[in-house]
């Protein structure tokens, strides 16, 4: 059974990790609730990130280029680009992300989970933290 995180209203499905594949990828499914988006736009230090759209619209500003992805849709993102993005209808939107290579891991999303779901709003020092100790740099 994949194991499901809740980060926020968001809800991460973690097919593959970098343990299971010998630090080749991380591959992981995203369902997005209407009107919610990413908690902090930031640039990934030490992977890539591959999006493709299964379901809905996520509009993706990647490097201050606003793209749209939908079903069958697919986007890469280099390391240090900036990135974050935002499900703006009023429908379920998913996408499938894989990062290459697999340095991530469910840990930082597990950590996530905890600090948002403490405090509202969610403490920006804390996030910014565990960010910063797993290579994703929060966007100035």
């Amino acid at each position: 059974m994949a194991e499901l995180i809740n980060v926020g209203a968001m809800q991460l499905r973690f097919l593959r990790t970098k343990d299971d594949t010998s630090g080749a990828l991380d591959l992981f499914e995203v369902m997005i609730p209407p009107n919610s988006r990413m908690p902090v736009p930031h640039y990934h230090r030490d992977w890539e990130e591959t999006v493709y759209g299964l379901e809905g619209i996520v509009t993706w500003m990647v490097a201050g280029k606003r793209i749209e992805v939908g079903p069958g849709d697919d986007l890469f993102i280099p390391r240090g680009v900036v990135h974050g993005f935002v499900n703006e209808t009023q429908a379920i939107a998913k996408m499938l992300c894989v990062l290459t290579p697999g340095v991530l891991g469910p840990e930082f999303f597990r950590e996530m989970a905890v600090a948002v779901s403490g405090s509202v709003p969610p403490d920006p020092a804390r996030m910014g933290e565990i960010m910063k100790r797993y290579g994703l740099i929060p966007a100035p």
